[in-house]
C-alpha cells in the first residue's frame, strides 16, 4: 500500500513568519514571537495577530 503523506497537507503545517506578518500587518519579530508561542495552532495565532495589529 502506498504511503499516506498527510503531513504534507497544508492544514497540518504552521505559518511562516513573513507571510503571517504581511497578513496581519505586523513586524516579522512580532510574528516570530506569536508563532513560537502558539506553534501550529492557526486559530490562536490568527487571533493573537489581530490583537497585535490594532
Amino acid at each position: 500500500m502506498a504511503d499516506d503523506n498527510t503531513t504534507t497537507d497544508s492544514t497540518a503545517k504552521g505559518y511562516e513568519p513573513i507571510p503571517f506578518a504581511k497578513k496581519h500587518r505586523i513586524s516579522v519579530e512580532d510574528a516570530k514571537a506569536i508563532l513560537a508561542k502558539h506553534g501550529n495552532d492557526r486559530k490562536a495565532a490568527d487571533k493573537e495577530g489581530r490583537r497585535v495589529s490594532l
